[in-house]
């Protein structure tokens, strides 16, 4: 059997090494986002990088009680007390493609608008155009616009003020921008919500798409474990009840 090959990290006796740094200095002088954005890179982020990185992470950290991962968390911490483990990876599973998962569509939706810039010479707000009318031509929502809660989301915003502070804008921003324009229906603006806007920064970070998905887990990693260590240390024990309606078939006879 061939060994395992992998460029992210190792150890010997007295020394580990995540993409060649030792660990200890890690520890020392920098964070855990900037940790992560070294795993995944390959390379750390530079100062502005850092700033914008940090930011998205904070920004996915937590949305309340009511989002699938951190309900399902509660759950499975309401009725296993001895398993934060089992809570918090409960709640991490819920995390998909209707809950967390829309940034890394973003991602792809707004390469392929960049790329129609980049081949046909389309404006951003073209290829905005064009790829909104992909998604309806499907029967699909596009990704990465309008809110459950927010007409306006305030992550998204501060994310993109930054980026723009910092020197890491590209076009991402720009053509998440038309998108949202692109795909909101007459007289109504639907906001770019949080997963378009780190899928735009992210785009002009130069990630893959994957890693919009990847950076939502991470962030929200510590609001789903926040939640299921209030439900152990304040709810008591089954303390949950879902309300429901039975619409099955009355008593049958055997």
């Amino acid at each position: 059997m061939e060994p395992w090959r992998t460029a992210v990290s190792t150890f010997e006796q007295n020394r580990i090494l995540i993409r060649g740094h030792p660990v200890e200095k890690l520890m020392a002088g920098g964070n855990f986002g900037d940790v992560a954005f070294l795993l995944l890179r390959g390379r750390p982020p530079n100062t502005s990088e850092s700033r914008v990185w940090n930011a998205i992470l904070i920004a996915v950290a937590d949305h309340g009680p009511t989002p699938p991962s951190a309900m399902a968390a509660r759950v499975i911490a309401s009725g296993n007390r001895r398993a934060v483990e089992a809570a918090v990876a409960g709640g991490l599973l819920a995390i998909g493609d209707a809950h967390g998962g829309a940034g890394e569509e973003a991602m792809r939706m707004l390469r392929r608008a960049l790329d129609l810039m980049a081949t046909e010479g389309l404006t951003a707000e073209a290829a905005a155009q064009r790829v909104v009318d992909g998604y309806s031509a499907r029967g699909q929502r596009v990704p990465g616009i309008g809110h459950r809660v927010h007409t306006r989301d305030p992550r998204t915003a501060a994310l993109w003020s930054l980026a723009r502070e910092v020197g890491v804008a590209g076009p991402g921003i720009d053509v998440m921008q038309a998108i949202g324009v692109a795909g909101s229906p007459a007289g109504r603006l639907l906001p770019v919500n949080v997963d378009g806007a780190l899928a735009a920064v992210l785009v002009d970070l130069g990630f893959e798409p994957a890693a919009g998905k990847a950076a939502f887990i991470l962030g929200r990693c510590a609001g789903v474990a926040a939640h299921v260590l209030e439900e152990l240390a304040r709810e008591k024990p089954m303390r949950i009840e879902v309300p429901f309606v039975y619409d099955g078939p009355r008593e049958v006879d055997t």
